[in-house]
Parts: C-alpha cells; structure tokens; sequence
C-alpha cells in the first residue's frame, strides 16, 4: 500500500467524522471491480470516494455525462469520475475495458442498479468488463442505516451474467443493506 498523503488522512478522518466506519481496507489486486451497492444518493459517491481515498489509492467512477458541465466537471474527473454516455451502453463499456487494459492499477466503481431508482433487474455491463480484462468483482456496500462501509467479498463470476447478477441480488438482499433514500431500493 502507498504511503499516505496528508489528503488521505483528511480523507479518512472525515469520513469517521461523519460517522462512518470502515469494514475494509482497498482491493489487493491491481484491477478490479466494486460494486457500490445500495446506490440511491449523489452523496453515495461522497462517501465512497472519501473511503478510497482514505488508502491513497485512487479509485474510479462511473457517473453520467450530464454531471461534467463547468466547473463541477473537472472537478467530478479529479476525483475519479468517468463521464459515460448511457445511451449507449456498448462504446460504454469498450471505452471502460480499453480503460481498464492500458493501465497498471484500475480499480472502478460500479452502481449495478444503473441509476439511484428502484430497480428489479440490475444491469449486467459490469460483468462483461470484469470477464473481459480478467479482473475480480466484489460486493461494495455503504449501508445509511448502520454507516459501514466496505469492498465487501470478491465474487466467482460464470459465463452467464444474469444468473451472476440475480445471484449477487439475493446475496445483497440477505444483507439487509439501507440506502440514504431507502425507497430507493430494491433487489428483488
């Protein structure tokens, strides 16, 4: 793990400050996945980037295009963020996995809701980019409710992604996690 910077140590102590508690440290590998799950706030991101950064390792994000307009989206980009297209969820992804392949160290976060509403059926682009550039997958969470949060546990990944994602779906809903908005979310 990199030494820590004077930001990382903000980052963490702010993170504590506002009451959070850290179940884990960073993924060990080098590039992966992290599923950030109940997505229902913007704050979600908040609260997720001071987590990672509290390691010094950065972390990226996909958020929606529409947020990288002057002067939050240079910002959004200095903390992570990855503007994406939404309507168009094939050069999405093979952007994020070019991405991903051109780089030592890559670690994304992914809300597989797709969106801060209730959502039944989760999307399945994260598998495709993990399967694809051959990088684990792990249950992320930050649960409003008891304020943990955590890289949670790396998931066995198949070739069917949507039997995958249901999995994981009930994986999660045994967790019993709280979102910022709890009408905001649902896994089944």
């Amino acid at each position: 793990m990199e030494k820590k910077t004077r930001w990382a140590r903000f980052c963490g102590w702010l993170l504590r400050k506002m009451g959070w508690t850290s179940d884990s440290g960073p993924i060990p590998e080098d590039k992966g996945i992290i599923l950030g799950v109940p997505h229902t706030s913007f704050m979600d991101f908040v609260v997720s980037y001071l987590f990672y950064a509290q390691f010094g390792i950065p972390a990226y994000v996909m958020i929606k295009k529409e947020f990288f307009f002057w002067p939050l989206g240079p910002i959004l980009k200095k903390l992570g963020g990855v503007p994406v297209d939404r309507s168009n969820a094939t050069a999405m992804t093979k952007s994020l996995i070019d991405k991903m392949e051109s780089v030592d160290r890559f670690h994304l976060a992914i809300a597989p809701e797709g969106t801060r509403k209730p959502t039944r059926k989760w999307k399945t682009g994260y598998h495709l980019i993990a399967r694809t550039v051959g990088c684990p997958v792990y249950m992320g969470y930050f649960d409003w409710k008891t304020r943990h949060i955590s890289v949670g546990k790396k998931v066995t990944l198949t070739d069917n992604a949507r039997e995958d994602t249901d999995r994981i779906q009930a994986l999660y809903e045994e967790m019993h996690l709280t979102g910022r908005c709890p009408e905001g979310y649902i896994t089944h």
